[in-house]
């Protein structure tokens, strides 16, 4: 199965999610989207794919969310994609791409939803919290 995470390596619920979709057997393509950056028009059809805005796939705590103006409910969509292209920051993490569906991965463990499904050995994430059990079913 090919999947793609957009991810940072300094946040937990992206490294959780990384260890998630590697716990399932699957070796995904990793793009450090600080590094390298989505285009205008791949974040575009990200968010088309996640049936979402593209507002819902900001970090409103961030600095430049306000700074950028972004705060305004007016803030259209070439506005949102200058402030990211700007400030790749803003772009909440991981968003997971596989051939199920893409998905901003908050928390860690929506990323099962498009996985295939297939049992699993127990899982718990980095702080303890368990995700899958020692039947394989996972925790809700």
């Amino acid at each position: 199965m090919d999947v793609v995470i957009y991810h940072n390596p300094a946040c937990g619920t992206s490294r959780n999610t990384l260890a998630l979709i590697r716990h399932a057997g699957i070796e995904p393509h990793v793009v450090e989207y600080l590094k390298t950056p989505p285009s205008r028009a791949l974040l575009l059809q990200l968010v088309e794919r996640m049936g979402v805005r593209l507002h819902d796939i900001l970090r409103t705590k961030q600095p430049e969310f306000a700074q950028m103006g972004l705060d305004d409910a007016q803030a259209d969509d070439e506005r949102v994609l200058d402030a990211i292209e700007a400030h790749p920051v803003l772009i909440n993490r991981p968003i997971v791409v596989t051939p199920l569906g893409v998905r901003l991965c908050r928390p860690s463990e929506v990323v099962l939803d498009i996985l295939p499904e297939t049992p699993m050995a127990p899982f718990a994430k980095e702080d303890g919290e368990v995700i899958i059990d020692d039947t394989g079913r996972r925790v809700r």
